[in-house]
């Protein structure tokens, strides 16, 4: 079994009760634990128009957390791209990477992470996102180039900076187009799993080999909620469980503490969708948590693992990360 690196991906989640000061402080003070723990990137991720997720300002945000620590490397995961001018991006991740030189990532997708109205508000345009998306990507990859040096429009800071990209995706279409690019390539199993293995498949068959990777990197994102007892960690993981149904509802509030009985919440035709969505997320104690890891390591062989943690309480969410690099250390016998 390849050994495989572990990430957090963080949607600064707004709980109830709680303000979204608060919430960037908790973002803060997990990123300064996982650092300790050695995690290899801490990734934020960029949605609107929600209640419960305060990483609408992706790019300041990321400035945020890496001011406040000192060697995790910092992105996102990702910058929804057909949201932006490719201009704007590469001053912005010029510039953060201008800062905090030599750790930051830039992770890019294709969806709204929103809604169609809010989307509209932002100014996509989704009849041409198919072929906007992949010139974007090229748009980037020539401001931070040095030959863009002599070009008319340039990107400064950001122009000659080593920026590594990162194509995400929740289907297919992306590992297409991250192959064809040589990029590393992050899917999205934590809220999309549906065709996970069918996309990673796609990709390895497809890598073209590029001056920016020399063969396929496979990053997956699950949700994982650990605790130092399976009750416990099947009980802090009705959070996640809640934020599901309300995606299922069109409910953007933010999330809710835990229950003693989800099914005092979600009629089964719910309970069936959110199970379906979450089928790869990971629950349990050190030991579950470390079956749980080899047995999808086994069957995906990745490269990395991103970990998005909804839970509560946020001392129990620190511990959560810290169970889950315990696990991963314990396999490998670190």
């Amino acid at each position: 079994m390849k050994n495989f690196e572990i990430s957090v991906l963080d949607l600064a989640p707004v709980k109830q009760e709680k303000s979204i000061y608060d919430t960037f402080q908790d973002s803060l003070s997990l990123a300064n634990h996982t650092e300790s723990l050695d995690y290899k990137r801490f990734w934020l991720a960029e949605h609107h128009n929600m209640e419960s997720i305060a990483s609408s300002a992706t790019s300041v945000l990321i400035g945020f957390i890496a001011n406040g620590t000192k060697k995790i490397r910092v992105g996102s995961g990702g910058i929804m791209l057909p949201n932006h001018s490719s201009l704007v991006i590469a001053e912005q991740f010029g510039t953060l990477e201008s800062l905090f030189p030599g750790r930051i990532d830039l992770g890019l997708g294709r969806a709204p992470g929103t809604d169609g109205l809010t989307a509209q508000a932002l100014g996509r345009n989704p009849a041409i996102i198919n072929e906007q998306f992949p010139r974007q990507i090229l748009e980037l990859q020539k401001y931070f180039s040095k030959e863009n040096s002599n070009a008319l429009v340039r990107a400064i800071p950001g122009e000659g900076l080593d920026i590594p990209l990162y194509i995400l995706g929740s289907s297919t279409d992306s590992a297409f187009l991250a192959a064809e690019l040589g990029l590393p390539y992050a899917f999205a199993a934590h809220f999309a799993p549906e065709q996970m293995e069918m996309a990673f498949n796609i990709y390895r068959q497809n890598f073209e080999p590029s001056k920016y990777l020399d063969k396929p990197y496979i990053i997956v994102c699950i949700n994982g909620i650990a605790a130092i007892t399976s009750e416990e960690a099947h009980r802090i993981s009705t959070t996640l469980f809640q934020a599901f149904i309300n995606i299922v509802r069109n409910d953007r509030k933010p999330f809710a503490p835990p229950v003693d009985d989800m099914d005092d919440i979600w009629s089964p035709m719910e309970k069936t969708m959110v199970l379906q969505k979450l089928k790869y997320t990971l629950i349990g104690d050190q030991a579950e948590i470390e079956e749980k890891l080899k047995n999808f390591q086994s069957a995906f062989n990745v490269d990395e693992f991103i970990i998005n943690s909804h839970i509560y309480d946020h001392q129990k969410r620190l511990k959560s990360y810290e169970i889950f690099k315990n696990a991963k250390d314990s396999i490998f016998k670190v």
